[in-house]
């Protein structure tokens, strides 16, 4: 690869037309940009200068490398001034979230974008294992978990809580040990991790999801509720995600007696150097989630 050094070395020298002068303009002695010169040429195994005295000609290989290295030092100059002014109102934020989180979230953050159109809000639903992996691997920016995270680079911030549900159809609005057995269980994502937390603290015969017959499963948010409202199954949500539902007349949402809440965690990767508009979005989301409690 060309070194950049050298290549703007190289490029002011053909427009000055003077060593000297060149040296001056770059801060450097005359020696240093006769060396610069002689290291490019040796990497490209061509010569670059027909030296007259104390003027120079182009050869064929100058002339090329000089057009060509203004076009691509101009680039340079724009990527560099484009990170130094990291505008907090400019570019692409990634963010993945439960979908539970997502459905109120998401209409906040495209009004938001709405405000700065320059913002491009990429949002991504998926359960907490991906999210982790996704903040891990530095392919999302800002990830929202409802559990800590293992791993020792995520940085986490409770954010926000909010209660677990147990939603059967309209059919059942009393719920026993026995009814739920009878039912079966409708799971999602991240429906074990629902499951354990809301039914082991009101259900003393409860153990593991794996007591109750399976009776479907839905990755898509929206659509979990389908399935319960057709008496297929019960299953256990997060009250927004339950009450997004849009035929509620077919669902009962149950609050059981020992009442469970989901935290909610801002995560981010500690290796990651965050610029100014991840920064905006993430104090936002925090913002937005604090406001909903």
């Amino acid at each position: 690869m060309i070194n950049p050094v050298w290549l703007k070395t190289f490029c002011t020298l053909v427009e000055v037309g003077h060593f000297t002068q060149t040296a001056d303009k770059l801060f450097m002695t005359q020696s240093g940009v006769s060396q610069h010169i002689k290291k490019l040429e040796a990497q490209l195994t061509r010569s670059l200068l027909i030296r007259e005295g104390k003027t120079f000609t182009l050869t064929n290989a100058g002339k090329e490398l000089f057009e060509q290295g203004k076009v691509l030092l101009r680039s340079f100059d724009v990527l560099e001034q484009s990170i130094k002014e990291d505008d907090q109102y400019q570019g692409k934020v990634s963010i993945a979230s439960p979908g539970s989180i997502g459905l109120k979230l998401y209409p906040q953050l495209l009004r938001l974008q709405q405000t700065h159109p320059q913002l491009a809000i990429d949002y991504r639903f998926a359960p907490n294992q991906d999210i982790q992996k996704k903040l891990c691997e530095h392919s999302c920016d800002i990830g929202l978990m409802t559990e800590i995270s293992k791993a020792p680079q995520i940085n986490y911030q409770e954010i926000a809580s909010e209660p677990l549900v147990l939603v059967t159809s309209a059919q059942i609005t009393k719920i026993s040990w026995q009814i739920l057995i009878q039912l079966g269980f409708i799971d999602h994502p991240d429906g074990r991790h629902h499951a354990q937390l809301l039914l082991s603290k009101n259900f003393e015969q409860f153990e593991q999801v794996e007591q109750f017959t399976s009776h479907g499963f839905s990755n898509h948010i929206s659509l979990i509720c389908e399935p319960v409202s057709l008496n297929l199954g019960f299953t256990v949500l997060p009250l927004h995600a339950a009450q997004a539902f849009k035929e509620q007349q077919l669902i009962y949402i149950h609050h059981l007696g020992h009442a469970v809440y989901e935290k909610l965690y801002l995560c981010t990767n500690n290796n990651s150097v965050m610029n100014a508009r991840t920064a905006f979005v993430k104090e936002k989301i925090s913002t937005y989630c604090q406001r909903s409690q």
